[in-house]
């Protein structure tokens, strides 16, 4: 099984990798290679840094947002958003002026906003509260690193920072953590060997 690894300039690869491998993957491919993508079992797109430049990142590479769309919507790879990567599922983000994401699951990634006793960014460690049943999302606590929030559908879990947050979106054979599993230990560990063993 090859696990596709997008490098787009945007993603923390040497950690998500480790993690990937520490899951159990044995073929994890870190590639910029659309074709790559097209003959992936599965994909994984990470992301760290602003929404605008990780959207304008991905598609500078000729052909990489064409075959994400092939391989993740048309022919139904399971994938997996880290971070920035999961927001970029969504229909836009606002960090910087508005961008548009691959619009893969209605909503728009807005700033959280401030509030007495609350920090921005959010970040640390935190529980994850599922909303719907997924077999993917399990109650627990992970590592949250991040400033803009995903508003919308298909709200997999929360978490709580003066509010609920989203924490996971999914639908199909598609899901986006907000937060960071390859900084979560086990919980997040534990999230890529459930990941591996897909089959939605």
């Amino acid at each position: 099984m090859t696990i596709a690894l997008i490098d787009y300039g945007a993603g923390n690869l040497h950690s998500v990798h480790n993690a990937l491998k520490a899951a159990g993957a044995a073929d994890v491919a870190v590639t910029a290679d659309p074709q790559a993508v097209l003959g992936a079992d599965r994909v994984v797109l990470p992301g760290v840094g602003a929404f605008g430049a990780c959207a304008a990142g991905l598609r500078a590479i000729p052909g990489m947002v064409e075959a994400l769309h092939e391989r993740v919507r048309r022919q139904g790879a399971p994938f997996l958003g880290v971070c920035v990567g999961m927001q970029l599922m969504a229909d836009a983000g606002e960090e910087m002026g508005s961008h548009p994401g691959l619009g893969w699951i209605p909503g728009t990634v807005r700033a959280i906003a401030p509030a007495p006793g609350i920090r921005v960014p959010h970040m640390g460690w935190n529980d994850v509260v599922p909303t719907l049943s997924h077999s993917l999302i399990e109650p627990g606590q992970a590592y949250f690193l991040h400033s803009f929030a995903f508003t919308g559908d298909a709200v997999l879990a929360t978490t709580d920072h003066g509010g609920p947050v989203t924490a996971a979106i999914g639908r199909d054979n598609m899901i986006g953590v907000q937060f960071h599993p390859e900084k979560s230990q086990r919980y997040g560990i534990a999230l890529m060997e459930r990941f591996l063993a897909w089959r939605p």
